[in-house]
């Protein structure tokens, strides 16, 4: 036997473990609609860049016929690779080797890839695929999850963090996810639950299959755990491409620049979208097409709490993040789900240093004593908390309706807020003057010899005294009464003016956000 011979062996043990589970195995995985561990970091990396780690790890298990059984990988691919020529680092959990369980090594093989991010500051990336704890290992397994939570937690705002579930992600295998920045899942492939099916059916009574339980659907669209799905997972390994091309490496740098078409920033159709009557509604998307460069808008969570919008979007080549209230659904006002909603996704733009343009419709926070018992308070204070906290360049545009403590909750002056625009018909008041003329003026509407026209004309004084933009621009509440037509222009002159801005907060181990 020579050095070849022994090169020779490693290649066949090298070959050995990229066929995972076998080919019996493989096959039932393409059955399910499923992509193999491999093929999915194929499709997300560059071409030939995937470099692997620790290939030849397997369990220590001895343990109920364990000592029998040869797990290649140890059922979890991880290492480095490029992604639009920028580097990351990921894991992609192999069905084919144990159904993906956790154990001891398969964690310790992920977290010692995290830790290789976080030195080289560059953004991790999981793929999720996972039957749960490999229960033969016992509270060793228990042990592996908590190794890579605690490292979810303390890179959270250090490194981009984006968690893609391809398949069952059951159990503590959620946590994981849920504390990262991003979830993507797949339609009818892919699920997230804390119990499954059939421990609630023997619990409550409820039967309940796994994809109304836990499915891509519910979780974009009910619970707000996930942000992203597609239709397959070649689509939503795309998303995660066109996602990280908007983020920087890590909380030290800035996002990328991207390439763009100059073109005229003055906007004409920006007059027309929004209605004048504050009443009626519109699609925030509108307005954002026509202040942002074309096509560039990727929003973060359309299917929950759809009364606001929020996402990643560039102008003139910079990444932007924008948060706006949507007309179209309950008038725009601020609920519990929105706010939990709008509040994340500023702080994960307050972190990775992404301007955040705020464009505010809105009628205040949504009344009801269901809001009110679950704790709206609570919930609409995050948004306050989040805008008061960031220090990234942060821009208000008022286009309608800026009413009472949602006002002020929108990135206004008084929070923080570097420049604040409003358009010649936005209405900045404590409450919409309908509601304030029936308050202030009721007994002048009750003694009226014709009621209707008395309230009419109380409308129209406390609209023309207060519910206009000039008030509070008096005030310096607004910077600049703007054209609606060169909104997208004075954007551009904000954040050039604000590119270098830098500003500190009291020293302090963390604040105390009402979670």
């Amino acid at each position: 036997m020579d050095i070849y011979d022994k090169i020779n062996e490693l290649y066949d043990k090298r070959r050995a473990i990229e066929l995972g589970g076998g080919d019996e195995r493989i096959e039932k995985q393409h059955e399910k609609g499923k992509l193999t561990a491999r093929e999915r970091i194929d499709l997300l990396l560059d071409k030939d860049t995937f470099v692997e780690l620790n290939p030849f790890v397997t369990h220590r298990t001895r343990d109920f016929g364990m000592d029998m059984q040869v797990g290649p990988g140890d059922g979890v691919v991880t290492g480095y690779g490029k992604i639009d020529g920028r580097p990351i680092y990921l894991f992609s959990q192999d069905f084919t080797v144990f159904g993906g369980a956790l154990g001891e090594m398969h964690a310790m093989k992920i977290a010692n890839v995290m830790d290789l991010a976080a030195k080289n500051g560059a953004p991790f990336i999981g793929l999720n695929d996972s039957g749960g704890a490999r229960i033969q290992e016992g509270v060793v397994s228990l042990d592996g999850y908590g190794e890579i939570f605690y490292r979810n937690a303390i890179y959270s705002g250090v490194i981009p963090q984006i968690s893609v579930i391809l398949g069952p992600c059951a159990g503590g295998a959620v946590y994981s996810p849920a504390i990262t920045d991003f979830v993507f899942m797949t339609d009818k492939t892919s699920q997230m639950f804390i119990t499954g099916p059939k421990v609630i059916e023997t619990v409550t009574g409820e039967k309940i299959s796994s994809e109304a339980l836990g499915g891509s659907k519910v979780h974009n669209s009910i619970s707000g755990n996930a942000h992203f799905r597609g239709k397959d997972e070649k689509t939503v390994l795309e998303s995660v491409r066109q996602l990280l091309s908007y983020l920087p490496q890590n909380n030290e740098e800035k996002p990328p620049i991207a390439d763009y078409a100059d073109s005229d920033d003055y906007r004409p159709d920006l007059a027309d979208i929004v209605p004048y009557e504050g009443i009626r509604p519109y699609d925030i998307r509108r307005v954002i097409e026509q202040v942002v460069d074309t096509d560039s808008f990727m929003e973060v969570q359309p299917e929950f709490a759809r009364n606001i919008v929020v996402g990643l979007s560039r102008i003139k080549g910079e990444t932007v993040g924008l948060v706006c209230n949507q007309p179209r659904v309950m008038a725009g006002g601020l609920d519990i789900d929105s706010s939990d909603k709008a509040a994340r996704f500023i702080r994960f733009c307050d972190a990775f240093n992404i301007p955040i343009i705020t464009f505010e419709d809105v009628s205040g926070f949504f009344p009801g004593v269901k809001q009110e018992h679950g704790g709206i308070i609570r919930h609409g204070a995050k948004i306050l908390y989040a805008y008061s906290e960031a220090t990234v360049p942060k821009m208000t545009v008022i286009l309608r309706k800026a009413f009472g403590g949602a006002y002020v909750a929108l990135n206004s002056k008084s929070i923080g807020a570097d420049v604040v625009y409003a358009w010649p018909n936005a209405e900045i008041a404590v409450m919409g003057p309908e509601g304030a003329a029936n308050i202030i003026f009721s007994r002048d509407i009750a003694n009226s010899d014709n009621p209707d026209k008395t309230r009419a004309e109380k409308i129209e004084e406390y609209r023309e005294k207060f519910a206009n933009p000039y008030v509070a621009a008096s005030h310096g509440m607004v910077d600049d009464v703007i054209d609606p037509r060169e909104t997208r222009i004075k954007l551009i002159q904000a954040l050039d003016m604000m590119r270098n801005k830098k500003e500190t907060r009291p020293k302090k181990k963390h604040g105390n956000i009402p979670l």
